[in-house]
């Protein structure tokens, strides 16, 4: 009988996880992880940790499973939180979830249950795993969750074959209501329980404070770049001779050269004198490309969104209206060494390129575009430009249904 160790979260989906592997015929043992515990930022009454706790162990009672507890604060700030301070620090917006998988979950975590004698471990994230027998050994796959509106795959998009190799994901072929289903069939505690929501382990959180425990406030212009802007203008088009090509309007598989390439990739350079200051802000480190909240500048025809953010001189450029020219990019730049590929057998080499399906966040719809692989890292050129293309954020690539690779965006 193989031993699963499943994360019991407190949340209805581990505890549905838990119960389909025992039914299964598995040696299924629960074990709560405490990541978090610092309440400074968060908002008042969301998913404290000790309820989370004790819902986990109504869960374990029910089914009759061991149940156990570790704290990994310490390895959750050190390798998550830490990571999350340094990267605002820099004006990038890192993705604490797809790291906490990566480094907590399927690192730390599974370290703790193969002490408790597991063969595999469980959660209840919303993708599938599928192994494919080759001459070579077993390729294991990550598939999309069956539910559309749930697919959880974008924030496994860092595992290895090595921690795929270990894991299961028992509700990857079921849609959020049959999982509730099962739940109350079972009366399990958590069957009504609401998802959480926010950063991984700690919530919901005013981010400004909650960055403010490390980077300082520091107030700086906000400054509005016209849509007329004759940045744009050179980038909408192909260059005339002997002007930088910036291959704007040719096919996304190309073939383009490396200074092509490059100048695709090119985040726009603004500064104050391009536009007009439209009021001040408390840090350019606080905010992200295409957010909309938290500006405090009225008086437009349009909402303004930031379009970027220079930490360095800390100005905030904005951009007013959906649609504005300074929220949209072609292409995008990822560097040789943080290029990562789910499926090592198919890893381009540099003078490679394959067309694939891309996500730059989670939720995001599946969008068509060209991977080429240079000395100089991984391009992926978009069949249409992409809005809030933000740097930190990871970019991954599937073929169908199949996760493939991805990668942390340089720029």
């Amino acid at each position: 009988m193989k031993r699963v160790v499943v994360g019991l979260s407190g949340g209805v989906d581990s505890s549905v996880a838990a119960y389909l592997l025992k039914e299964q015929g598995y040696d299924v043992v629960g074990l709560f992880m405490r990541n978090w515990h610092d309440t400074t930022g968060t908002l008042e009454g969301d998913c404290p940790w000790y309820d989370d706790q004790m819902f986990a162990e109504l869960t374990a009672k029910r089914l009759d499973i061991p149940f156990h507890f570790i704290d990994l604060s310490d390895e959750y700030r050190r390798r998550v939180v830490d990571y999350m301070f340094a990267e605002y620090g820099r004006g990038r917006t890192p993705n604490p979830d797809v790291l906490c998988n990566r480094e907590i979950k399927f690192d730390a975590f599974l370290q703790a249950a193969l002490k408790l004698g597991a063969d595999y471990v469980a959660t209840g994230h919303y993708c599938r795993r599928e192994v494919t027998e080759t001459a070579e050994g077993p390729v294991y796959r990550l598939l999309a969750g069956s539910d559309p509106n749930k697919d959880q795959s974008y924030f496994l998009c860092q595992l290895t074959q090595e921690q795929l190799s270990r894991a299961l994901f028992p509700i990857g072929h079921l849609l959020k209501p049959e999982v509730r289903r099962i739940a109350a069939e079972q009366h399990l505690a958590t069957a009504q329980r609401k998802d959480s929501q926010g950063i991984c382990f700690v919530g919901k959180v005013d981010l400004p404070v909650f960055l403010q425990q490390q980077l300082k406030a520091r107030e700086g212009a906000i400054v509005e770049i016209p849509a007329s802007w004759p940045g744009y203008a050179l980038r909408g088009r192909i260059a005339a001779p002997g002007e930088r090509s910036t291959a704007w309007e040719l096919p996304a598989d190309g073939p383009f050269s490396q200074e092509q390439l490059d100048a695709l990739a090119e985040p726009y350079r603004y500064t104050p004198e391009a536009g007009r200051q439209a009021g001040t802000h408390r840090g350019a480190h606080f905010f992200t490309i295409g957010q909309r909240k938290g500006l405090g500048v009225g008086g437009y025809a349009e909402p303004l969104f930031v379009i970027a953010s220079d930490v360095e001189h800390n100005v905030l450029y904005v951009g007013m209206g959906q649609e504005h020219p300074g929220l949209y990019r072609r292409a995008l730049r990822i560097l040789p060494e943080e290029m990562h590929w789910i499926r090592p057998d198919r890893a381009l080499q540099p003078g490679g390129s394959a067309r694939f399906s891309m996500r730059i966040r989670y939720r995001q719809p599946l969008q068509g575009g060209v991977l080429h692989v240079t000395e100089q890292g991984g391009y992926i050129v978009f069949d249409r430009p992409q809005r809030g293309v933000t740097a930190g954020q990871f970019a991954a690539w599937y073929d169908g249904d199949e996760l493939v690779g991805s990668g942390v965006i340089h720029r």
